[in-house]
């Protein structure tokens, strides 16, 4: 359980080797701070990861989370809170970027990653927040990101799933109240980062450590959703209701 300041004892990244999730995890550790989980398909292929957060005192774990198998996720649940305790802090950081272009091509490839994005984060997320509810305290952060704000024709399929994880993210909130437990929202712009590398940077581009420190300023004073950088929020308070003919011109893929 988090001590009087807010600081974890547990904390599970969801997706262990997201740049992202681990600059959160990295921010929100403290002497408080007990174990760390990295779920990811391939643990043995995380040593680097795990070895950026290791600290005197503190169980850095790599362990195996398939997103995609959504079976297996209440059996994940079980395994990790019965290793490592109640989570006080879950990082629900997975997800594929994919190509739209390839998507047109391939609709198999588009669903693939729908499934990941919206069908595994939902299932994933609702067993942990079965958890936390049970438990009586935790926060569960959920990455989504403006592309789900108002869809761009480039990234269209991407944007979908993270406009779906938003909304189903926001309702998950809302149910909470009251349990003890909740949800913060994050909505990154353009990150540089692994999942980006060679892409042209979009306006108002980020790096991991902005969205972290966004979120956990975010989480300690109890906000449902923050945006990285916060001028973001602003900026799509326009683009939202621009008439579609001027959203099509827009250079923005």
């Amino acid at each position: 359980m988090e001590n009087a300041f807010g600081e974890p004892q547990s904390i599970v990244v969801l997706g262990g080797k997201s740049d992202i999730g681990l600059a959160i995890a990295r921010k929100l550790m403290s002497p408080s701070t007990r174990s760390v989980v990295l779920a990811c398909r391939r643990p043995d292929e995380a040593t680097t990861q795990v070895a950026s957060l290791s600290r005197d005192g503190v169980a850095v774990r790599a362990v195996a989370f398939d997103g995609a198998d959504t079976d297996s996720h209440r059996g994940f649940v079980t395994s990790v809170c019965s290793e490592f305790g109640d989570p006080d802090v879950v990082i629900l950081a997975f997800g594929q970027l994919g190509d739209q272009t390839r998507f047109d091509d391939d609709p198999t490839e588009a669903v693939k990653v729908a499934h990941v994005n919206y069908t595994g984060a939902v299932s994933i997320a609702l067993e942990f927040a079965s958890r936390l509810r049970a438990q009586g305290h935790g926060r569960l952060v959920v990455l989504s990101s403006v592309a789900g704000e108002r869809v761009r024709k480039g990234n269209f399929v991407y944007g979908s799933t993270k406009a779906g994880l938003d909304g189903f993210a926001q309702g998950l909130s809302d149910s909470l109240e009251g349990s003890g437990a909740s949800v913060l929202i994050v909505r990154p712009g353009f990150v540089h980062s692994a999942m980006t590398t060679g892409m042209k940077a979009a306006p108002f581009a980020t790096t991991p450590d902005v969205v972290a420190d966004a979120t956990v300023k975010g989480l300690k004073a109890g906000r449902r959703i923050v945006w990285a950088p916060g001028i973001l929020r602003w900026v799509f308070m326009t683009l939202r209701h621009l008439p579609g003919p001027i959203w099509r011109r827009l250079p923005l893929g």
